[in-house]
């Protein structure tokens, strides 16, 4: 059966931010726009200095934050946003960060 234009596709999303992107306010960034685009999931620095980001939602608003966080805030200095898709889960109730 093939998809409608009007039909949605959930996924989840893996999405690992490497760059100057820790202490300039890229988490509270993440979570700012995830939650306008009405995603769900978590944002939390790793102990290797990049930002880990694990979305759930449409996936055009998945690739709409993909975009968002190549740029950043103004403070930060992303170098690469990785972005592996998987099967949408539905475990996640809003958007947080993690520390």
């Amino acid at each position: 059966m093939k998809q409608s234009e009007d039909e949605v596709t959930f996924r989840k999303a893996v999405l690992t931010v490497t760059g100057s992107v820790q202490g300039v306010g890229y988490r509270y960034f993440t979570f700012r726009h995830a939650r306008r685009l009405g995603l769900k999931g978590w944002v939390r620095n790793m102990a290797d200095g990049r930002v880990e980001v694990v979305v759930e939602g449409p996936s055009d608003m998945i690739t709409d934050l993909t975009d968002i966080l190549k740029e950043g805030p103004q403070s930060s200095g992303v170098a690469l946003v990785e972005l592996d898709w998987m099967p949408w889960a539905g475990e996640y109730e809003d958007f947080r960060i993690r520390r």
